[in-house]
């Protein structure tokens, strides 16, 4: 039986504002409800909101491109609190990029000023008629028609609208020139230096006309337990300001370019290596990113960390002088180490290319690796591209990456939507297996993270509801620490329920929101639940919490399902299985097809899934107190 019904519901929900508007783009008009304490209680925040909206109001089958695509921005009962990390807003919509559950998250003071205009979440539907933008501002919600910002990047947006209000706290979220084109990458930035990036959201805005969502509040925000919360949320600053989480402050993740390497999980040269000299010489570390080029290191509201490292390349650059960038270990893999460019200008300048003109820097770097690799056996050639593009370029590599973005040229034409649009479009020309070289998975660009030799990671980055991603469960650490031998395929139900419990407490972080870099600072599961007893007044417990995380992962898989996902959509690039490395930790290692389907049956036994289908049972959903999903998972064939 679901446990959720035995977790009583105190008539006044704190923490929440619980009002949900309704935007019809079309006719601008907006409607305003009130979202219930059992739904708050049951879908605990962001994420799981996204979740159960997507799953009642996104048409089955829809083409994420269209007007008929729900749009949605969502957060949890925290911002505005003075729990550490808790500034953070989830937007979510069928993707473009995988044709299944998008989802992406950003920090930075949107969430907070969201928190404080009194609003949780916004579902946005149809399409408005010309480019225009939203305001929340208090009580004052409206859609402002603006086609003088078309075209214009994410950054001058921010920067024009903030000054239109004459005020710098106003906090924006916005699409740029990508996703006004639809580019199937783009994403979404806010407060300059903070994406919501993955899944191609941007895209859906831009499908909408919805050139960006401005809000400004004033109101208090009340919590159940004030006194109880502070003493908790105190402590917790202080464990955040500590050892826990200094790796993320002081180095910043880049420190993982060495870490990694060491493991030989660095991808390097679109993933044929996983080690790379320049790392082992000291050129293309994290330390020297910050000896030579980090001027400050920026904290989001509401943070104790700060991980957000600044660069600046000075003025005597001959190509980009003056130019700042924020960069983290992702983008030192997609246009560092993935491309085979140690040129750290030329990183920083792809990756604020990325930010501005607004796609997905994961995603960016990822394809541009892809091209390089492509160039590099023949595939492509300079007289299609108009430039040279091998391995360690640096102002080409810069020229690709711009076209790339606003779709100009070949570049765009054909790498302009990410690496799978690309292997098809390839391939129509002609050029047989290009789609090999194309790093996703079900459509989204990999991480850095380089799977030889990692076969839990291969079954938890492959089973992620968005494509591939190592922030739904984290399972590279159960590899990278040992917990497993991470090159056997030995204990499949032990593996899958190892991954499946991070999975599930993964998806209630995502759901509070609060930022993943926090997950050390909490003693146990015990204390995440309490901290969301002390701000709600809902009284959960450790098992209530994790239940719903299981429901939340369950309920996007459904959705899945139902766009048309199969049992071979969870399932790593074939490289991985056919090519081993030369060198390093992992040389001579392929995953092997056997022992991974073996894993990957391991993980849906331990969810309660069939182990054939990768199907959630009757029983399972029923345990979930998922039951209106029972009998509505067949296939519309959405998925292309």
């Amino acid at each position: 039986m679901s446990k959720t019904k035995e977790i009583p519901v105190p008539d006044k929900v704190m923490g929440f504002s619980q009002v949900r508007l309704d935007v019809d783009l079309k006719n601008g008009k907006i409607s305003k409800s009130t979202l219930s304490n059992d739904f708050c209680r049951d879908w605990i925040g962001g994420y799981g909101f996204g979740a159960k909206v997507l799953w009642d109001e996104c048409p089955a089958g829809v083409d994420p491109l269209s007007p008929e695509n729900v749009f949605i921005y969502a957060h949890g009962p925290f911002p505005g609190t003075i729990l550490p990390t808790s500034s953070k807003y989830g937007v979510f919509a069928k993707s473009p990029l995988t044709n299944m559950f998008g989802m992406a998250i950003s920090s930075g003071s949107v969430a907070a000023q969201a928190r404080r205009a009194g609003v949780n979440m916004i579902v946005f539907k149809d399409k408005a008629p010309e480019l225009s933008y939203m305001v929340v501002d208090d009580d004052d919600y409206y859609i402002v028609p603006c086609p003088e910002l078309a075209g214009k990047g994410c950054w001058e947006t921010e920067e024009i609208l903030r000054e239109e209000f004459q005020d710098y706290r106003l906090a924006v979220l916005s699409m740029g020139p990508a996703g006004e084109r639809m580019s199937r990458m783009a994403c979404i930035t806010n407060d300059r230096n903070r994406q919501a990036g993955r899944t191609g959201m941007g895209a859906v805005m831009g499908s909408k006309n919805l050139k960006a969502v401005c809000f400004r509040g004033t109101k208090g925000i009340k919590v159940a337990q004030p006194v109880e919360f502070y003493k908790l949320a105190k402590k917790l600053i202080k464990v955040a300001n500590g050892p826990a989480t200094a790796k993320y402050r002081d180095l910043g993740t880049p420190s993982g370019l060495t870490s990694y390497n060491k493991l030989g999980m660095m991808p390097t040269f679109n993933h044929r290596e996983g080690t790379w000299e320049k790392i082992d010489d000291g050129t293309f570390t994290g330390e020297t990113l910050n000896n030579d080029w980090v001027v400050k290191k920026v904290a989001c509201s509401q943070c104790s960390i700060a991980c957000d490292h600044i660069t600046k390349v000075p003025k005597t650059h001959p190509h980009w002088p003056n130019l700042y960038a924020s960069i983290d270990v992702e983008l030192c893999y997609g246009f560092g180490t993935a491309t085979g460019c140690y040129d750290w200008p030329t990183v920083f300048k792809c990756v604020q290319l990325c930010d501005d003109l607004g796609i997905d820097a994961i995603s960016g770097g990822v394809t541009a690796a892809m091209a390089c690799e492509l160039y590099d056996i023949g595939m492509i050639t300079e007289k299609e591209l108009g430039y040279e593009l091998p391995f360690g370029s640096t102002v080409n590599l810069v020229k690709f990456t711009e076209e790339m973005i606003l779709g100009k040229g070949f570049a765009g034409e054909i790498f302009g939507d990410g690496t799978k649009q690309a292997g098809i479009r390839l391939e129509e020309m002609g050029k047989k297996n290009a789609g090999y070289y194309g790093m996703h998975i079900k459509g989204l660009e990999m991480p850095a993270f380089d799977l030889h030799g990692m076969s839990s990671f291969a079954v938890g980055e492959s089973v992620s509801i968005r494509g591939a991603c190592h922030l739904r469960n984290g399972s590279y650490g159960l590899d990278a620490k040992g917990n497993f031998d991470r090159f056997a395929y030995d204990k499949p139900l032990e593996r899958g329920k190892a991954i499946k419990d991070l999975e599930d407490i993964y998806a209630i972080i995502d759901s509070y929101i609060v930022c993943k870099f926090t997950r050390g600072i909490y003693e146990d599961d015990a204390e995440m639940a309490k901290v969301f007893e002390l701000v709600t007044g809902i009284p959960v417990t450790e098992e209530f919490i994790q239940h719903r995380g299981n429901a939340i992962v369950n309920l996007s898989k459904c959705f899945n399902i139902r766009q048309g996902w199969t049992r071979d959509d969870d399932h790593p690039p074939e490289r991985f299985f056919k090519e081993a490395h030369t060198k390093g930790p992992a040389k001579g290692v392929t995953l092997k097809e056997d022992g991974y389907q073996k894993l990957l049956s391991g993980y849906y036994e331990a969810r309660g899934w069939d182990t054939k289908t990768g199907i959630p049972t009757d029983e399972t959903l029923k345990s979930l107190g998922l039951d209106f999903v029972i009998g509505k998972l067949k296939s519309t064939g959405g998925k292309k």
